[in-house]
């Protein structure tokens, strides 16, 4: 009977022992992967030239080239055309791209990438802030993590440009970042720290639900909640400028309250308010607002909203808004579609998704794709691809994800196309950018070759049977 029961306790033993050895090894796993540090290019431009002849150039901007020639020099684009025509400078580094497609490194115009390493390790999620849901101060920058493992994967699909925005679980969670997917360190990755402003609207931002489970009732809890907050916010940073700028006017002593005002220290009209200070830029029209919203009547709802304080709109994702497209294209602003690869909802066509780009453009709206998460973004080409076999004609689809993001954002002078004086990001592959059998080659990001590594290439040529 004795030894029963220590034979009973040496298995019970030794089955806990397992347990902590195996949560042991998750915890090392885990914690492996939140503190994986991807290798950094510097990508300060380096002396001499570089040619790439030979190839078929998807200029994006002025059509196709065939056995065409780049030049590259000190970061930019100095020459583009036919062999016939460019002269290759002596001394150039040749770059054989015969066989080859050249075409202009890709911008993701919405992704979560650098903010979030590991999903289900929340130590190392900075996606949003969880405290409130009006967060305009927020800046994604002071979150971004260069070192990454998924920024030399994206890159290795040809991705080289991308707006980092928070999660859209709250109503307006801070300013997106425009960065570069290569540089020696973060300073030189991000290209505009505040480059818009995010703002989401209808079913998914809401944190309490609709009263139910334990989270309910938390404001704002209905789309009439958020209209309000929105309203309030704005309204509030109005009423901010002109105290402001009321204060800014008067002579300097009439700044400080007199002694028996009963105020205290510093007037209200002249307190320098975060909040308040970060949407001036958006209520002065001089930077845009992305407002994600998904369905066609939260679309028509919030654009009442932006109409009234004179915003400059972006619209994103807009996936299930097939029933106001008519009215999307009376707005004259440009839409983010995204992510394509969603389901249809009941009552919707199958193909309701995969064919709204095709749908905006017949109606002259200007649309880009987006990633929006950390999977989806070295998928890129290939949604766009998908747009093209449901009507979105090809050299359209390639601007999706290249030029038309770049004019969105006023950054069209330097990416988005192979152009003369342009920043020299550009890719070579063995095929066409949205076909899912191509392979990318080689990635130029400001005229430096980006060494085409990955994690799953490092492990891969560790594993691999030699």
């Amino acid at each position: 009977m004795t030894h029963s029961i220590i034979k009973k306790y040496e298995l019970v033993i030794l089955s806990a022992a397992k347990e902590l050895l195996f949560c042991a090894a998750a915890i090392t796993l885990a914690t492996t992967a939140a503190h994986a540090q991807a290798i950094m290019v510097d990508t300060t431009p380096k002396p001499g030239v570089i040619a790439i002849v030979g190839g078929k150039l998807l200029t994006v901007s002025h059509g196709t080239i065939e056995n065409g020639v780049l030049i590259m020099e000190s970061g930019k684009i100095t020459a583009v055309g036919t062999a016939a025509v460019v002269k290759i400078p002596k001394g150039a580094t040749i770059v054989d791209a015969k066989g080859m497609t050249v075409y202009p490194g890709l911008f993701d115009v919405e992704t979560n990438l650098g903010l979030t390493e590991v999903a289900s390790d929340q130590v190392n999620n900075d996606l949003v802030e969880t405290s409130d849901e009006i967060f305009p101060q927020m800046h994604v920058y002071d979150a971004f993590h260069a070192e990454t493992e998924h920024i030399p994967i994206d890159r290795f699909n040809g991705i080289t440009t991308a707006i980092v925005a928070p999660r859209s679980a709250d109503t307006m969670p801070g300013q997106d970042t425009l960065i570069q997917l290569a540089g020696r360190d973060r300073d030189q990755m991000i290209l505009t720290r505040d480059i818009s402003l995010a703002m989401n609207f209808g079913e998914a931002p809401k944190r309490g639900g609709r009263g139910e489970g334990p989270a309910g009732g938390r404001y704002p809890s209905t789309r009439m909640g958020e209209i309000s907050q929105l309203h309030q916010a704005l309204i509030d940073a109005q009423e901010y400028m002109k105290a402001r700028a009321a204060a800014a006017s008067k002579p300097a002593e009439a700044e400080a309250p007199a002694p028996d005002s009963g105020r205290g220290r510093g007037a209200p009209s002249s307190k320098f308010d975060l909040k308040n200070e970060a949407l001036i830029p958006y209520l002065k029209g001089e930077k845009p607002v992305i407002i994600g919203v998904e369905e066609g009547h939260d679309v028509e709802a919030i654009m009442e909203l932006a109409q009234e304080f004179h915003l400059k709109i972006i619209l994103s994702r807009v996936t299930h808004s097939q029933g106001v497209l008519d009215k999307i294209a009376s707005y004259h602003v440009p839409v983010i579609v995204g992510p394509i690869y969603d389901l249809p909802e009941a009552g919707e066509r199958y193909d309701a998704v995969y064919s709204l780009p095709a749908e905006l453009a017949k109606r002259g709206v200007k649309v880009a794709l987006a990633s929006y998460e950390n999977e989806f973004i070295r998928n890129l080409p290939y949604a766009a691809g998908y747009a093209v076999a449901y009507g979105l004609p090809y050299d359209e689809a390639l601007k999706t994800i290249t030029l038309n993001p770049a004019e969105m954002f006023g950054v069209a002078d330097k990416f988005g196309s192979l152009d003369t004086g342009k920043v020299a990001n550009v890719v070579i592959a063995n095929g066409d950018p949205l076909d899912v059998r191509t392979d990318v080659k080689q990635v130029y990001i400001d005229g430096i070759a980006i060494p085409m590594v990955t994690r799953q290439t490092r492990l891969r040529d560790e594993y691999m049977p030699k």
